[in-house]
């Protein structure tokens, strides 16, 4: 009997293994406002070992700098939630961790807005073999709602360039 995985249900992470395993290709995972959801919810996949090899946690902006290796005028003039932010976490997780995808996730989860952004603004950073690209998600609802839905559509975008690739 296959356990029930809430993660998994609620956010696709099953369709991203499945194509990545189907591709054998890997992915890596750099997140602020998820907080480490995103690669939980890829976990939570039998067979994932083959294609997640490891994620960091960038929750706080000198963290960013520090492992996200976004360098200081990146976050100083465009912000810790921003899409330039969003492409280097994903290049930089993907050249640390060598994998062929890297998925970042940034943004306000709420209540209250972060460097002038409003809470529910989300940049996903992908970057895979054709270099990086980002995507700005507007999202509405409590701060598990956000993250959630956030994980889910980064997902989504995920399998886009997944499934742009395929035979």
């Amino acid at each position: 009997m296959i356990a029930y995985d809430v993660l998994v249900e609620a956010t696709g992470a099953d369709k991203v293994v499945a194509a990545l395993l189907r591709r054998e290709e890997t992915i890596a995972c750099a997140e602020s406002l998820t907080a480490g959801l995103a690669s939980a919810a890829l976990g939570g996949v039998p067979g994932v070992s083959a294609a997640l090899r490891g994620g960091i946690v960038v929750y706080a902006t000198d963290v960013k700098r520090l492992l996200g290796d976004v360098p200081g005028d990146v976050l100083e003039n465009d912000g810790a939630v921003s899409g330039p932010t969003a492409e280097l976490l994903a290049s930089g997780v993907r050249e640390k961790l060598g994998t062929t995808w890297g998925l970042s996730l940034t943004g306000v989860a709420g209540p209250d807005p972060q460097e002038g952004v409003l809470p529910g603004t989300v940049y996903v950073g992908i970057c895979g073999p054709d270099g990086p690209r980002c995507a700005k998600i507007a999202l509405s609802g409590s701060r598990w709602d956000i993250r959630i839905r956030a994980v889910a559509r980064a997902f989504g975008e995920v399998l886009v360039d997944l499934n742009r690739g395929a035979d």
